[in-house]
């Protein structure tokens, strides 16, 4: 058995990874989960002044960390979707907005 999947198999909540890199580094592991891991990476570099505005840009910033975990509560059945559509708008995003990572 894998060192992480005995490290989280009685974690509970949501598996959520944020990164100032590419996903596919924390996405690396998901197979050994207990449960699917939401990630959030930057995927690109050198399109943000700053390390604020890359991590609005590509979707990491803590309002995407709070989202992304709600969303995999609610899949998991723990809270309804309404909470997640609640804290898409209380924190302004902009769910409307194209996919970063897709050019």
């Amino acid at each position: 058995m894998p060192y992480v999947t005995q490290c989280l198999k009685d974690a509970p909540g949501a598996f959520v990874a944020a990164s100032d890199y590419v996903k596919a580094l924390p996405d690396s592991i998901d197979r050994w989960l207990p449960r699917p891991l939401e990630v959030l990476g930057t995927d690109g570099f050198g399109r943000s002044e700053s390390r604020a505005s890359l991590r609005d840009f590509f979707e990491v910033d803590h309002r995407y960390i709070v989202v992304a975990t709600l969303r995999s509560l609610a899949k998991d059945g723990k809270l309804a979707p309404s909470v997640v559509q609640d804290a898409i708008k209380a924190l302004g995003v902009n769910a409307e907005k194209p996919n970063p990572a897709v050019s």
